[in-house]
């Protein structure tokens, strides 16, 4: 998500705090909210399937191959 985004729901944030936000400010807020957490747990899936685990047998197994590069919805 690109800095611009994050410094808008930033900002949301303060205004929501301090005033309150408009209907549409608060759809705006939402939708970046999704977009961002979005973006997290894809980041976060990518780390994950990186993962090489080490069985008890001495074999080695991948997590993201264990479990198909699921993209998270």
């Amino acid at each position: 998500m690109e800095q611009g985004k994050i410094d808008r729901i930033n900002m949301l944030a303060r205004k929501s705090k301090a005033e309150g936000l408009t209907e549409a400010e608060r759809k705006e807020q939402a939708l970046l909210r999704q977009e961002f957490l979005a973006d997290i747990r894809r980041n976060l899936r990518a780390q994950l399937d990186q993962i090489d685990v080490v069985n008890a047998d001495g074999t080695t197994e991948n997590l993201g191959e264990k479990y198909g590069n699921k993209e998270a919805n």
